[in-house]
């Protein structure tokens, strides 16, 4: 196990209502923060030559958020979602929305389809998607299935043709939802924009979504917390701390994102194979990857397999480890990981 210093971060950060920096004296480390993808980002970093990056951070997210937002009706998924033809062209400039893509079919074909953005409209009709949020009062099992049909990446055949690359949709009503991956993918590419003016010492945090390279202030591996996962929970009650060395973090769970009615509770975590919010006894999921795009991506993976099956993935899989918390029938919190998680920490 490596020597670590405790460090304040992930979940133990707040989101912040404008831009904010500040310095921490004496180690050359730098703090900016804001807002982004509908959550906060915070980044630490060292810096020899003392410089503000804020502005290039900025750019950089409105560049991401200009083709991969769902939110805003004039970005380049946006207009995926609501053409009606059953052929797209993507030109070639757009590295953002064809590198969610790539990524999300490789993960869709090694998880056998639990992890899949064509689930969007599901993901809308049970009220946790772009269209807004509208809890469902009763559930139309015929609605449901008319979105099933238009779920499966298998469905999306993409070509590249010239300086653009041609999707062929089987069904015109297909759409893409990558939440589930780009926030990862967000904090990896602030990540390149760090290291190409040569900053190799920073933290980056985008809603729990963390990428930690080189060493912290005090000069030690970073140290993340995993909290506790329970309904109102406070960011300080940690389950346990994990130490990354050039490493990212994810967790997905179902304790805060969810709404009850008539006594059933929904959470926001849709199967894409049933068609209905997935319900286990696993209540979050931490996935440690060589970047925070995996990561994002194979946290909601296991939180759609559950525990078993989870675990089984992550296994099977190199250079991943996960961190699993899940309640048994008494009520009771209880934890499995991976074999590789606690030889290496």
């Amino acid at each position: 196990m490596r020597t670590t210093l405790l460090f304040a971060i992930m979940l133990l950060f707040f989101a912040c209502n404008n831009p904010q920096q500040k310095k921490e004296q004496d180690t050359g480390y730098r703090t900016i923060e804001g807002q982004t993808m509908g959550t906060y980002y915070r980044i630490s970093y060292q810096d020899s030559l003392d410089r503000d990056i804020q502005t290039e951070i900025e750019k950089s997210l409105a560049e991401l958020n200009g083709e991969l937002s769902t939110y805003d009706s004039t970005t380049l998924i946006s207009d995926f979602n609501q053409s009606t033809a059953i052929q797209f062209n993507v030109p070639m400039r757009a590295r953002h929305f064809l590198a969610n893509l790539n990524k999300s079919a490789q993960v869709y074909r090694s998880s056998d389809g639990a992890f899949d953005p064509t689930v969007a409209p599901l993901v809308n009709y049970w009220g946790f998607g772009y269209t807004g949020s509208k809890p469902i009062t009763e559930v139309d099992s015929t609605k449901i299935k008319e979105s099933l049909n238009l779920v499966g990446m298998s469905k999306l055949n993409w070509t590249t043709r010239g300086d653009s690359v041609l999707i062929h949709k089987q069904l015109p009503g297909i759409k893409l939802d990558f939440n589930a991956i780009a926030p990862g993918y967000a904090v990896d590419e602030l990540g390149r924009v760090l290291e190409a003016e040569r900053i190799y010492n920073y933290l980056i945090d985008i809603g729990g979504e963390v990428l930690a390279k080189g060493q912290n202030p005090q000069g030690k591996d970073w140290v993340l917390g995993i909290t506790i996962p329970k309904e109102g929970a406070e960011s300080s009650e940690i389950q346990t701390t994990v130490p990354l060395h050039d490493q990212a973090l994810a967790t997905s769970g179902n304790y805060r994102k969810y709404y009850s009615v008539k006594g059933e509770k929904y959470s926001h975590t849709i199967n894409p194979k049933t068609g209905f919010p997935e319900r286990s006894k696993l209540l979050s999921a931490t996935v440690i990857a060589p970047d925070a795009m995996t990561a994002d991506a194979y946290a909601t993976v296991c939180m759609v397999l559950g525990l078993e099956k989870g675990l089984a993935l992550i296994e099977s899989l190199p250079n991943l480890e996960a961190y699993f918390i899940y309640g048994d029938p008494k009520g009771a919190m209880l934890v499995k990981y991976t074999s590789k998680f606690k030889d290496e920490r």
